[in-house]
């Protein structure tokens, strides 16, 4: 039978490996043209690799977790094709095999819908559009699922892909697959830290590394501003509803004008600080495949409801996978929340080359000595992360500082 190879195509402009994150095949499967084999991730994008030759998978080129150089072999097919049609098996087939996992087929993207595209696949991970008979699941709620026992075809997907809370639905829905989970299933494990989260495991590696953090965490009362919150909520029932968040960033970008060096970016290989006028907020969110920051351009420049949107926007595209290339990059300063998770103290890694980052905590109601008796107040920590290289503690400080007046009297916000 003829042999072909289907060697790892040129995946975009200076990628020269992939980490191969889940395969789609196994050797004996039988394969169509342009059946998914495999997907495979770079430091750039998830990308679905598809044979572009029929036949019997005789090899595959590695494991999941393995990382490939580009032209290397990925799978070997026994073709159906007889010899003559065969001539220029095993030649490199063309990069079309390979496309951003989530993007349909034809037609070409010009370079920007490309662009676009290789940043959706980002957030996509492995989801592509779903086909006949095709369950989307990240890897991760494959494995998480496999390890259940949950056939992923039982579950159901009520926006089409199936999620960790679909998992945990259908758990609590009284049909585990394994009620008599041996006891096995609880002992040590050992697993390869791969795709998304590899390379979340290589960046907070290289933060830390790089930068001397201090945080500094002060506590606010937030009974005035959770007042004016609840007023501007029942406002209007249509209306959607506000967050503490966009009134942070609405904070923030206030106090950024008299502390320019907190909304700065420091490349220590040149040696230059460079400080910014606009402020991009990025949101620190937490998704299927891992923490992800998607960025509000040009916050200093919206209105309370305006901030409330694109907050709802980033973070709903962030965990969907929907996001642009220029709401993916280019923060100036980060803020890392966990609403109502959000403990009593932070002490968030900063998002390089940014140099601070903030984190609100959990408000609490709690007694508070006013005037001559104890009143039940709402109190809020703050905690905020510096580059201790370029920034002293006195200009954090005196920001949250700034912060905390204007939360304390919600009226200095909109003055």
């Amino acid at each position: 039978m003829p042999r072909f190879e289907f060697k790892l195509p040129d995946i975009g402009e200076g990628v020269a490996e992939a980490e191969i994150v889940e395969w789609h095949v196994a050797v004996g499967d039988r394969v169509e043209e342009d059946q998914l084999v495999a997907s495979a991730m770079t430091d750039k994008a998830t990308v679905d690799l598809e044979t572009p030759r029929a036949g019997i998978i005789t090899e595959v080129g590695g494991k999941v977790g393995d990382i490939l150089p580009i032209g290397s072999v990925l799978v070997v097919i026994e073709t159906d094709e007889d010899q003559a049609s065969s001539a220029g098996q095993g030649m490199e087939e063309p990069a079309v095999a390979a496309r951003p996992s989530g993007q349909s087929d034809k037609p070409p993207l010009d370079s920007e819908d490309a662009s676009e595209a290789t940043v959706q696949s980002e957030t996509v991970g492995t989801f592509g559009e779903r086909r006949e008979g095709q369950v989307l699941a990240s890897p991760a709620v494959r494995k998480r699922a496999k390890q259940l026992g949950i056939e992923l075809s039982a579950v159901p997907a009520p926006d089409g892909q199936i999620h960790h809370a679909d998992l945990d639905a259908f758990l609590l829905g009284g049909r585990a697959a394994r009620p008599d989970l041996p006891a096995e299933e609880r002992a040590d494990r050992q697993f390869p830290v791969q795709g998304m989260r590899r390379q979340i495991a290589l960046r907070m590696a290289e933060l830390k590394r790089h930068i001397p953090h201090f945080t500094y965490v002060e506590e606010i009362d937030v009974t005035e501003l959770e007042r004016l919150r609840s007023v501007l909520n029942g406002r209007e029932e249509s209306a959607p509803k506000l967050t503490l968040l966009p009134f942070l960033v609405l904070a923030m970008c206030r106090a950024l004008g008299d502390f320019p060096m907190m909304n700065a970016h420091y490349d220590d290989d040149s040696g230059i600080v460079t400080q910014y006028g606009a402020v991009h907020a990025g949101i620190a969110t937490q998704t299927d495949k891992g923490l992800m920051v998607p960025v509000i351009r040009d916050a200093h420049q919206m209105n309370i409801w305006q901030l409330s949107g694109a907050i709802s926007h980033v973070a709903a595209g962030a965990r969907a996978g929907r996001l642009r290339k220029d709401e993916l990059s280019g923060s100036t300063i980060s803020i890392s929340s966990l609403g109502k998770l959000g403990g009593i103290a932070s002490t968030p890694i900063i998002n390089r080359p940014e140099v601070a980052i903030l984190a609100p905590n959990r408000i609490a109601e709690r007694p508070v000595w006013v005037a001559d008796r104890f009143e039940p107040r709402k109190i809020m920590n703050l905690s905020i992360s510096c580059d201790h290289r370029i920034i002293d503690g006195h200009d954090p400080a005196s920001f949250i500082q700034a912060v905390r007046e204007m939360f304390e009297t919600p009226a200095l916000l909109f003055a």
